[in-house]
């Protein structure tokens, strides 16, 4: 089974994709991705993202559709991947601008050394994987000066802690909440 979206912007505006109905996939609602793309609409263009727990891989399929540069998409769900795939390759997607991985998020990010422009962080909301993801990105700079993450989160996100010992100091830009979800930007200037 599956079910549908739609691209809210950019060169596949109005475009359906489809996703995989599992139990973790909770793909951004319109209104939050809207929201989302308008706040970064200055530096989507041309930017590197890194999409983890990507579920229906929309925020990497409208990143892609507004100009980012190249995106990497990761899940551990081969389902997911597959569909995933199949949605950018229907949408003629440039095959050197994306590159889905199979694996563990925490464990892929344990061993990157690659920085990001802007990184999508929306895990499961029953885990503590938003806390350990920021852990991870803070410790190893993961996030280029001037980055940003974007993250979805069941409750409100404090920053407190998480880049202790970076040298790099990030910010919580904004918050909103939308529904059941609360969402925002982290900048690191």
């Amino acid at each position: 089974m599956s079910g549908s979206l739609r691209i809210i912007g950019g060169r596949w505006r109005s475009r359906k994709i489809k996703f995989a109905i599992e139990d973790a996939v909770r793909p951004s609602p319109d209104r939050v991705r809207e929201t989302l793309f308008n706040w970064l609409s200055l530096d989507i263009a041309g930017a590197s993202c890194l999409e983890l727990f990507a579920g229906s891989g929309v925020l990497s399929i409208e990143a892609l559709s507004r100009g980012a540069r190249d995106v990497v998409i990761v899940d551990s769900s081969n389902q997911v991947l597959r569909q995933i795939k199949f949605n950018l390759n229907t949408l003629q997607a440039d095959a050197e601008k994306w590159r889905c991985v199979k694996s563990d998020a925490i464990d892929w990010l344990s061993v990157q050394t690659r920085a990001w422009d802007i990184i999508f962080l929306d895990p499961p909301f029953s885990s503590d994987y938003l806390t350990k993801c920021l852990q991870i990105i803070g410790a190893k700079q993961l996030l280029k000066p001037n980055g940003i993450i974007y993250f979805e989160s069941a409750s409100p996100l404090t920053l407190s802690g998480f880049d202790e010992g970076s040298e790099h100091h990030w910010q919580l830009h904004r918050q909103k909440k939308s529904g059941a979800v609360h969402y925002g930007l982290i900048y690191q200037p």
